[in-house]
């Protein structure tokens, strides 16, 4: 049976600059996958190519066995893969369940019924989504009224109107609190159990990482250099060094 998200000798360079250099990886349904490295290890360029804004110097991308390398990220998009950004992308002059209604128009190609009765046909959807990330009571309020970490849920209820089988998410919990970190990804793993989406993450904060990855990739100057499960990742030598010199940002957040 085929990997929900399989990934084999991709490469990409910008010029002379190899961004992505021969990595390979497989994402399981149901399965949490954090993607981690310095500053440049090419964590953003591989999403990019993943997501087909990028296109691959070489290698494959196939989703439940189909390749996807070449297509465009609209393509991409309708196959079932949403992606979410380090900056939130939602409208703010919206109210929270137009924002999630214009994704379900977009899903059904009627973006241009928004005004008619066709927004209100989604409402209900638009609801559910809603309720399901903890919004429902903020439904009618503009999305520029949210605070930072509710834009944020927002934008994965944005994500889940596509129905998803694989969600991106490019650093999920930049910008915000402690707290606020550990509340959206508390969502996002229980999304990903009662779904059973799969979803693959960047992420600087190792707290967020090793509290909630069921496995983790790691990418230091384009190339990957381990892959397992967060006590692995937290044993290997390799890692210690190339990404945390001593080790010691390492063993804190494994305890955090």
């Amino acid at each position: 049976m085929s990997a929900l998200l399989e990934v084999r000798g991709l490469r990409k360079a910008f010029g002379g600059v190899v961004a992505v250099d021969d990595v390979s990886f497989a994402l399981e349904r149901g399965e949490l996958l954090a993607m981690i490295g310095p500053n440049g290890a090419g964590k953003s360029t591989c999403f990019n190519v993943i997501n087909g804004q990028l296109p691959a110097d070489a290698g494959t991308v196939s989703l439940n066995g189909t390749p996807i390398t070449g297509l465009k990220p609209r393509q991409i998009w309708r196959l079932g893969v949403g992606r979410t950004f380090q900056v939130a992308a939602t409208y703010a002059s919206m109210t929270v369940a137009e924002n999630v209604q214009m994704a379900l128009l977009a899903r059904e190609r009627r973006l241009f019924d928004f005004w008619s009765r066709a927004a209100r046909a989604y409402r209900d959807e638009a609801l559910e989504l809603l309720n399901a990330v903890g919004l429902r009571d903020r439904a009618d309020e503009p999305a520029s009224t949210l605070a930072y970490g509710d834009l944020k849920t927002l934008e994965i209820a944005i994500a889940l109107a596509n129905r998803p089988q694989l969600l991106l998410m490019d650093e999920p919990t930049a910008g915000m609190a402690p707290r606020e970190r550990a509340t959206l990804m508390a969502l996002t793993e229980r999304l990903v159990r009662e779904r059973n989406l799969g979803v693959l993450f960047t992420e600087h904060s190792m707290d967020v990482v090793f509290a909630h990855a069921d496995r983790i990739v790691v990418l230091a100057r384009g190339r990957l250099i381990a892959a397992g499960p967060p006590e692995a990742i937290r044993e290997d030598a390799r890692v210690r060094e190339v990404y945390f010199g001593s080790g010691k940002l390492l063993a804190a957040a494994a305890t955090a």
